[in-house]
């Protein structure tokens, strides 16, 4: 009796196709990047040419693609598109500005306040002692905090280190000496009730926020329509982490910790290669 070997669902591979909605701009800047760097480390030859492993990584990216589902559509193994992609997000992180000339660039084009607020990355639950660092309690998830800033118009324009997700806000401001920076380029910040107490000098201060209720004293009407300009002015941040969460990988990160600042700092440089107000 003769046996059968064919699968039961079909051919082994079924390829279809989906459009990648991204500008020709934001694929020739990680293509010229790809060139350069082979270039550099003196690579003769790649599986795929430049142009085509920047839209495999992008296609990642964007529609969070699995590794061994995109490579196997395109003849190339899961672990090398996983060298293309760490290899890409270096080298686009590269191109982030630090904090503090992403604040003199602010001042010279004639910005006179930025937006802070904090986002969590929701990552997979760890094992072990790494796993309580990562869970929120304010979001009863595990995950990575992140500060970002943004300009008045909604543009990002830096984005800090990854910290465990049981940090605050708060904290992680100070961590990173946001009220300094602020002084130093003749900045101001308008940020959420959550950085309440964060300005170390109140007879000058640099972050703006609203008022907070208390049991005993409610908020007064003046208090009340402070508190609904700050918030009005900030709705601006919220549009600039709608498009940096655009790039669906971070639903879930799956990538390992250690590179989820180099991931948000590329997708940062994409983010703004693709959307300025």
């Amino acid at each position: 009796m003769s046996k059968n070997s064919q699968h039961v669902e079909g051919p082994d591979q079924l390829v279809y196709q989906c459009r990648l909605p991204l500008s020709s701009t934001t694929l020739d800047l990680v293509a010229g990047l790809i060139r350069q760097h082979l270039k550099k480390i003196h690579s003769r030859w790649r599986k795929l040419p430049p142009g085509r492993i920047a839209l495999l990584v992008l296609a990642v990216l964007r529609h969070d693609q699995r590794l061994a589902d995109i490579a196997g559509a395109n003849d190339v193994s899961a672990s090398t598109l996983r060298r293309w992609l760490l290899e890409v997000i270096d080298l686009l992180a590269a191109r982030a500005p630090r904090l503090d000339r992403a604040l003199k660039k602010v001042t010279r084009t004639g910005g006179e306040v930025v937006l802070i607020d904090g986002t969590l990355v929701r990552t997979r639950r760890r094992t072990g002692n790494e796993n309580r660092p990562n869970y929120s309690g304010k979001h009863k998830a595990h995950g990575l905090l992140f500060l970002a800033l943004t300009d008045e118009k909604g543009n990002l324009i830096w984005i800090s280190a990854a910290r465990p997700g049981r940090s605050s806000e708060i904290t992680a401001a100070r961590h990173d000496h946001i009220c300094a920076h602020l002084r130093a380029a003749d900045l101001g910040a308008l940020a959420d009730l959550g950085f309440t107490g964060l300005d170390d000098d109140p007879d000058h201060p640099v972050i703006v926020t609203g008022r907070k209720a208390t049991r005993g004293h409610p908020l007064t009407a003046a208090q009340k329509e402070a508190n609904k300009l700050v918030s009005r002015e900030r709705a601006a941040n919220e549009h600039g982490f709608a498009d940096l969460k655009n790039w669906r990988i971070l639903t879930k990160m799956r990538l390992h910790p250690r590179h989820a600042t180099t991931l948000l700092r590329a997708l940062l440089v994409l983010t703004n290669a693709e959307v300025q107000r």
